[in-house]
Order: C-alpha cells, then sequence, then structure tokens
C-alpha cells in the first residue's frame, strides 16, 4: 500500500519532468481546464467582411494553396500608356513572396502577367473612382477591362484577376476589391464567373507590395481594421496588421486572423471561455508554431487576446516588442474597429518614425485588468522566442 502511495505522488513529477526533458511548457491551466478552443471562436454578425470565425466560403475564396492570379494591364483614351507593364508589376508581384511568408507557406499566389496594355473603352476620368465607388460601378470597369483583354487572355484559368492600370491614370486613384454579389450576373468571361478581383490604383505606389496582402486579404473574408472615420484613421490597431496600416512596421496579421483563415490551428490555441485561468508560454506569431495565442472570451461576440510578437521575417521592423493584447468584436463592422489593440504605455512618447499604439506590447511585471468584463492577462516572462503569460476570466 505504501509503494502505490509512493508511486501515486512520484507519477506527477516524473510526467512535469519528461515534458521539460523534452523541450514543451509544462500544463496550460492554472486552476482550471483549459477549454476548447471551438468554445472561443466568436460568430460573425455583420453579414460580410467580419472578424467572424465562420467564413462563408461560398462568398469568399479559400485561403489554402495555389491561388491563380491573372494580372491584366489597362491604359485609357485620356492616360495612355508611356511605361513597360513590367514597371507596374514590379511594384506589386513581390507580394506574393509576403503572403507566402505571412502565412506560413499556406497560400502561393501564382501571378500571371499579360504584359501587354488593354485600351480601356472609356476614359480614365469616366469610371467614378473615388471613395464612396459604389458595387456596380466597379464592376463595369472590371467588366469592361475583362472584355477588352479576353481576345488574348483565357480568364477561365484562373481564380481571381487583378486589373494594373498605367501609372498615368491618375483618376484610378485607390485600389479597392471586388467580391461577387452572389444571386446578380456578375462578371463572366470563357465561361467563367470571376467571383474575386483587385483593381489597383495610384495608391499602389505609395503602398508598395503589402497592398496585395491587403487586398487579397479582402477576398479570403477579412475586414478593414483601420477606421473609415476620424482624424487618425489608424487609432484602431495602428500598423500592428496589414489590414490596418498596410505599411505599418509590424503587419504580420493578427493570430486571431490567422486562426480564421485556417494557418493556425486549434492546436495552437488556447481557449479561457469559462471561469479559470491558465498560464502558456505563447510562441511570437511570426514563426507559426507552438502555441500562437491565448483568448478570453467576454461574450456573444466578443474576446480578448493576447499573442507574442517578435522583430522577425514579416515583422522585422517592429518598434516594440513583446505581448500584444487586444479586443476582437465580431459584431462590429468592417472599418469601425472590430480589433481594437491596448495600449500598454499610453502616455509614453513613440520613439522617432513611430507612431501611437506601436509601443503597445506588454513587458515582463506588466498586466492588463479589465474589471467589468472579468478579464486579467499577465506577462509572467520572456524569451527570445515569446512570452509566458497568465490569463484568468472570473
Amino acid at each position: 500500500m505504501r509503494t502505490r502511495q509512493r508511486a501515486a505522488l512520484w507519477a506527477p513529477l516524473l510526467a512535469t519532468l519528461l515534458l521539460v526533458l523534452a523541450g514543451l511548457h509544462p500544463a496550460r491551466a492554472a486552476t482550471a481546464t483549459t477549454d476548447p478552443a471551438s468554445a472561443c471562436a466568436l460568430r460573425g454578425t455583420t453579414g460580410w467582411t467580419d472578424e467572424g470565425h465562420d467564413t462563408d466560403w461560398s462568398v469568399f475564396q479559400r485561403p489554402a494553396g495555389t491561388v491563380r492570379v491573372g494580372m491584366i494591364f489597362v491604359d485609357f483614351p485620356d492616360a495612355p500608356a508611356t511605361e513597360a507593364p513590367a514597371d507596374d508589376a514590379a511594384q506589386i508581384t513581390p507580394g506574393a513572396d509576403w503572403l507566402w511568408n505571412a502565412s506560413y507557406g499556406k497560400v502561393w499566389l501564382a501571378i500571371s502577367q499579360h504584359r501587354q496594355w488593354t485600351r480601356m473603352p472609356h476614359a480614365s476620368t469616366d469610371y467614378g473612382f473615388a471613395r464612396g465607388l459604389t458595387h456596380e460601378a466597379h464592376e463595369a470597369y472590371i467588366r469592361d477591362a475583362v472584355a477588352a483583354a479576353d481576345p488574348y487572355v483565357d480568364f477561365s484559368r484562373y481564380d481571381m484577376v487583378y486589373v494594373v492600370p498605367t501609372r498615368n491614370a491618375s483618376a484610378i486613384s485607390f485600389t479597392p476589391t471586388y467580391i461577387h454579389d452572389p444571386g446578380t450576373a456578375g462578371v463572366r468571361a470563357d465561361g467563367t464567373l470571376l467571383k474575386w478581383a483587385v483593381t489597383f490604383g495610384q495608391d499602389m505606389w505609395h503602398w508598395g507590395p503589402k497592398l496585395v496582402a491587403h487586398e487579397t486579404g479582402h477576398t479570403f473574408g477579412l475586414p478593414d481594421l483601420y477606421a473609415f472615420t476620424g482624424t487618425d484613421v489608424h487609432r484602431h490597431v495602428a500598423g500592428w496588421d496589414v489590414m490596418g496600416l498596410i505599411s505599418g512596421p509590424g503587419s504580420q496579421y493578427f493570430a486571431w486572423q490567422s486562426w480564421k483563415l485556417g494557418w493556425i490551428t486549434d492546436g495552437q490555441v488556447v481557449c479561457r471561455a469559462s471561469a479559470g485561468s491558465d498560464t502558456v508560454h505563447l510562441t511570437a506569431v511570426e514563426y507559426g508554431s507552438g502555441t500562437s495565442m491565448a483568448v478570453v472570451r467576454t461574450g456573444p461576440t466578443t474576446a480578448y487576446v493576447v499573442e507574442s510578437r517578435r522583430a522577425v521575417r514579416a515583422d522585422g521592423g517592429v518598434c516594440s516588442t513583446g505581448a500584444l493584447v487586444y479586443k476582437v468584436d465580431t459584431s462590429v463592422a468592417t472599418g469601425q474597429g472590430p480589433v481594437q489593440v491596448v495600449d500598454a504605455k499610453p502616455t509614453a512618447t513613440p520613439a522617432a518614425g513611430c507612431r501611437p499604439l506601436d509601443d503597445a506590447p506588454f513587458w515582463t511585471g506588466q498586466s492588463y485588468t479589465d474589471a467589468t468584463a472579468g478579464v486579467r492577462i499577465e506577462v509572467l516572462g520572456a524569451d527570445g522566442y515569446g512570452e509566458t503569460v497568465r490569463v484568468t476570466k472570473w
């Protein structure tokens, strides 16, 4: 009997020792059993692009494997091209490599360039490009571009189309994404319904190749994380996600978004949906391995998320590293702040070249409490690959 008691006492210690020797972290739960990841997968409620986990793949394209993209180049009677199509393409195509790395090798944009100028039937000023461009006007622009290029492009080969205008067409000012509205005729060519397109504008010369990841992200169902109104449109997430400030210093997709897209698995998520506490080591999201985030669900459409960020890979230029905390609300529409980053240093002056929120991560010894939601997030330690945090819900 005494031997059995000793064995019972030693068994947990031996199990913990084996985990340490294997280079793993001990059990995540501190005071309660960890909830299944599915308990923190919030449903979307806006009816369009949002942060809900339940993406409608009959409308949006799956962010997995090879996405075949046909790139066509257009000029206009009032704005004929004077540059080579390759010059414009070079501003965009490196975005495929960026997306490949940011998706942990889950998505490859196979961009086929049709390097000749296609003359549009109307002047560039006739297409009504301005903020507030209607879906119908945007679709008409795409229809004209596709019809003009159809004699030499087989559109049945592609999942998506990129339309690139000459740099001389100043009226084509910005870059919207097109998603076919189910139940309408849409745009068809070569027996194919073209459900997704990005029509690049002159802002591509400002944003650079990461614009590809931002706009293509919309075809995957991701919302805009910058604000559509207000004096500081980047007040919600600043440059912490490419769906916010495209040129931000740390624009790797949030772990929440990578989970929504299937690039992070349920096994990489620690969920706290019921009362209790979890202590977990978070591997920096840039690596795409280990435990990527801890989620504390606070309501039917709300949760707090904590993830680790490091100055590597897509985030090589970050202004600060540490545990990044943000609130997700899947009932908030695109451009209205569905993700809100929590600033660990709200009174600090950002370093030169950095914006407010660019220094938002929490460091060892710091914590965040939302007493109303019953949430506390503490940073217990850090190493070269991430942070150890404790999340508590009451």
